[in-house]
């Protein structure tokens, strides 16, 4: 029996296999998952319905399951409409589930092209599409180190 939230087979099977610096992008109803799969990723479909399940629940399921130590945004670029009027209010949630989780973490925002470039590399085992309706909402989570026991 599981310890940790995280009871979905596949998804535990894949980061049962991933290591240290590899990468799980949880993605956003709108994000392009399946043409911006990197080589060695598998993609999860999660989105049964527009807002169902949202990127902050599969963050807070997954971080009872894994380290993580670091946590990327998709940046906003400057010719957005969205641009100028702060961080998006998702980002807010996430600071407050990781802190709940007892995570010191910051959000590390990165530039648009580079946050594609970041998921199509051979670092990215696993993208988890969600329903989620949430601009700005995709997170990029870095794999941490499991700490002795």
């Amino acid at each position: 029996m599981l310890k940790h939230q995280l009871i979905h087979p596949e998804i535990n099977a894949i980061i049962g296999r991933a290591g240290h610096h590899s990468k799980i992008l949880i993605a956003d109803g709108n994000y392009p998952a399946s043409s911006t799969l990197g080589p060695n990723a598998e993609l999860v479909s999660l989105n049964l319905a527009p807002g169902l399940v949202t990127v902050s629940q599969v963050l807070e399921t997954l971080l009872t399951a894994i380290p993580i130590d670091i946590v990327n945004t998709m940046g906003i670029p400057a010719d957005d409409p969205y641009a100028g009027q702060g961080d998006p209010p998702v980002w807010a949630e996430y600071r407050q589930i990781l802190k709940d989780a007892g995570s010191e973490l910051e959000l590390e925002p990165i530039q648009k092209w580079d946050f594609y470039e970041a998921v199509a590399s051979r670092d990215l085992v696993l993208t988890i599409q969600t329903g989620d309706q949430a601009l700005w909402a995709n997170l990029l989570l870095s794999i941490g180190v499991r700490k002795p026991t």
